[in-house]
């Protein structure tokens, strides 16, 4: 059963929105606007290149994170997979001497399973999860940044290791030298990326306080996204994923500052630059720099609750409406 959302009914709670987001940061935002808005107003474009295939399976992680998300089945302890799950292959398997480096519970395989069959069938993976939505009673578009295979790669001590391996097996622990996402030059969008992007009724396009490395820019890596948001005509939002220099969850500020990078709210905005025409961040960080031209908003960005969620997506369509010009109130 889909979470369910409860929209206003004015014209900014109908009017489309698109959130980009990677995993667990981005869900929670991607939740508080489907909460806010009505049913059908929301579009999550997603990551797909910490896509991979383990077990002989295509595993989706970030595009799982959102859909059991909206559909109120994620855990809400570790934020992804499913609430209430059982472990009874992974702890068979395991035993067997099989690979149990990545965790996957019972409920959560049907999804893998699933979704494997209907690919080696020759569906893509737009077309998978745009059943999956429908299933799972989902009233808003989950998009795959791409129907074609990006995939995010690390480079520590001379060698590239695929994400899933760098983020669980080696718990984010190597040294990383450069990120790669191979494939992105020779990928396409997923058929309803762009036309949501270039949508005259679009009244918000919002970049979730996801890893701005490794989840939101290789969505800007495939040819027409990076672009098609340069000349978006609604305005975009951007919330920053750290806080006092420091992410909540992931591997943020640790790769920034291994890249040699600005780990902090203004260096994260200032990735962004072209693109955003506002930056939230936390009250911590209410003097942070931000690219000429792009007014900064302070606010409470920390999502602990389900009502967190809903006050900060609020925030965020505040601020879009009071760019747009528009004289009524964001829901």
């Amino acid at each position: 059963m889909a979470t369910t959302p409860h929209g206003s009914g004015t014209t900014w709670s109908r009017a489309p929105v698109i959130a980009l987001s990677g995993g667990i940061g981005g869900a929670k935002l991607a939740l508080g606007l489907y909460r806010v808005l009505d049913p059908g107003a929301l579009t999550v474009i997603c990551n797909t290149a910490d896509d991979f295939r383990h077990l002989g399976l295509h595993i989706a992680p970030d595009l799982d994170t959102v859909l059991y998300t909206l559909a109120g089945l994620s855990d809400p302890d570790r934020g992804w997979g499913r609430g209430a799950e059982t472990w009874q292959v992974m702890d068979s398997l395991e035993a067997l001497g099989g690979e149990s480096w990545f965790r996957l519970g019972d409920k959560d395989l049907a999804t893998h399973l699933e979704r494997t069959h209907r690919l080696r069938a020759g569906e893509t993976l737009s077309g998978v999860t745009e059943r999956l939505v429908r299933r799972l009673g989902i009233s808003a578009a989950v998009l795959p940044m791409s129907d074609d295979a990006v995939r995010t790669r690390l480079l520590s001590a001379g060698e590239w290791i695929d994400f899933q391996h760098y983020f669980v097996r080696l718990r984010c622990e190597p040294v990383v030298e450069a990120i790669a996402f191979a494939g992105a030059e020779r990928a396409t969008p997923a058929p309803d990326v762009l036309p949501a992007l270039r949508d005259p009724r679009l009244q918000a396009v919002v970049i979730c306080p996801s890893n701005p490395l490794v989840s939101i820019e290789p969505i800007l890596a495939v040819p027409g996204i990076r672009e098609a948001l340069r000349r978006c005509t609604a305005p975009v939002i951007g919330v920053s994923p750290l806080i006092g220099g420091r992410a909540l969850r992931g591997p943020a500020a640790k790769l920034l500052n291994e890249l040699g990078l600005d780990a902090s709210a203004g260096g994260v905005a200032r990735r962004y630059a072209g693109l955003i025409d506002a930056w939230i961040v936390d009250e911590t960080d209410a003097h942070a720099a931000v690219p000429d031209g792009v007014e900064r908003i302070a606010t409470r960005i920390l999502m602990l609750s389900l009502k967190d969620r809903e006050r900060l997506a609020r925030d965020v369509l505040e601020v879009a409406r009071r760019l747009s010009g528009d004289g009524t109130t964001a829901p």
